[in-house]
């Protein structure tokens, strides 16, 4: 069953503080548009992302590709510019490791995630302590709140995150209620009747390209809205090569506003 009420009703009930502000934000600022920033620089990375931050709810980032990465060059200005533009940060780290080691991977290094990502994720492939160790990070890190997403299904052909795995990824999700906000998946994952109002996010949406030969699959934003989708995420669509991020971040944004506004019977 497809969530149709709006953002807000959504978080004046929901249990997580960082799903409730996400869901504000996004009605404020009227856009469920996430910006995935894979760049290998510094400079270009928040360059773009000063450029997209009107149009955003989230920007997701994949910190361990940048070359030059420093927390004080990369992160510091990148924490200025979420207070600038209103936009909350998703670390897509994918963890997938033990309760002890991903903890240890969330907090420290050099990236220390958990002090200024809102967000992060991780597969469900070892099991509930992967929750319990990045929950436990958190807490022992900042006292902002933080949430996670559980990999529930991928846009990458030949995906192994289904039927089953899915399932049982759900379960996984469903030991912390709080700190587990929802999935990345590419439709609704349920638990409504059972008073879990999960937050679903989808990569791989497209408004123009079908696919990109290297196995990613682009769905249509009206298509993922209708299915379940209450974050769109897009990369590439948004300044790939020709492509303008204050045009192309204005066309998504506006895309998939309306799609939202036409699920929740606002249109």
């Amino acid at each position: 069953m497809v969530n149709t009420r709006s953002y807000t009703e959504r978080a004046d009930a929901h249990p997580s503080p960082v799903a409730r502000r996400l869901f504000n934000l996004m009605e404020s600022k009227k856009t469920n548009l996430c910006a995935s920033i894979d760049v290998r620089t510094t400079n270009e990375f928040l360059t773009l992302i000063d450029k997209l931050g009107p149009y955003i709810c989230l920007v997701k980032t994949h910190i361990d590709i940048i070359d030059d990465f420093s927390y004080d060059g990369t992160i510091v200005p990148l924490l200025e510019l979420s207070k600038k533009h209103n936009f909350m940060i998703f670390e897509d780290r994918k963890f997938a490791d033990i309760g002890n080691t991903v903890k240890s991977q969330y907090v420290g290094g050099v990236y220390k995630i958990a002090e200024w990502s809102d967000i992060t994720n991780a597969h469900g492939v070892t099991g509930t302590g992967v929750v319990q160790g990045l929950k436990q990070g958190a807490l022992e890190t900042t006292d902002q709140p933080r949430g996670l997403l559980m990999l529930a299904e991928l846009s990458s052909k030949g995906s192994l995150a289904y039927g089953e795995y899915s399932e049982k990824t759900i379960e996984i999700a469903k030991s912390d209620k709080q700190f587990v906000i929802g999935f990345i998946a590419q439709r609704d994952m349920g638990g409504l009747d059972e008073g879990f109002d999960w937050i679903v996010m989808t990569p791989g949406v497209g408004l123009d390209d079908k696919g990109d030969g290297l196995g990613q699959q682009y769905r249509s934003v009206d298509e993922v809205i209708s299915t379940g989708t209450d974050v769109i995420i897009v990369g590439r669509g948004l300044f790939g090569k020709g492509r303008d991020p204050d045009v192309e971040g204005k066309r998504y944004r506006d895309a998939g506003w309306k799609a939202y506004l036409e699920k929740t019977g606002r249109s």
